[in-house]
């Protein structure tokens, strides 16, 4: 299954590449489940993110690759893949979009965020169950994005 959120931002394409950091990825974790950021090496190919989501009565370990980074004029994305990932998912793969984009009335730069993502459950019936889940998990970001991305 597959959703794309995007999600505008009133700052610059560098300053939002250069703001996509440990600490931000700290911030956009939802209250539940609790996230324990244990590895985070950051956005480039090669890097590792490693996870662990706190249900309480267990934990579920999440450890993503970077598998591709691509950087030109008009956009900068990357793509974590799951390699260790929770019971419930069976696949994930989270293409992360940051594009040029101007303000249609002023004509200043601003950014996009565009979160697109790809995931399997082990079940048909899970895909669709899991789905609003994910889906309002990642909704939840747009106001931190615009919060943290704000012309101060």
């Amino acid at each position: 299954m597959q959703f794309i959120l995007k999600t505008q931002v009133n700052q610059t394409l560098p300053v939002v590449w250069a703001g996509f950091t440990r600490s931000l990825f700290e911030r956009l974790s939802p209250a539940f489940p609790p996230v324990k950021v244990v590895r985070f090496d950051g956005c480039l190919r090669g890097d590792i993110v490693h996870l662990q989501l706190n249900f309480l009565l267990f934990r579920q370990d999440w450890i993503s690759l970077i598998v591709d980074q691509q950087t030109d004029n008009e956009e900068i994305y990357f793509i974590d893949q799951g390699t260790k990932l929770p019971f419930f998912l069976s696949f994930w793969k989270h293409r992360h979009g940051l594009r040029r984009t101007a303000d249609r009335i002023t004509g200043q730069e601003q950014t996009t965020i565009i979160d697109d993502i790809t995931f399997q459950t082990p079940f048909v019936l899970t895909n669709y169950l899991l789905y609003p889940l994910l889906w309002l998990q990642f909704a939840y970001r747009k106001p931190i994005y615009r919060r943290v991305f704000s012309l101060s």
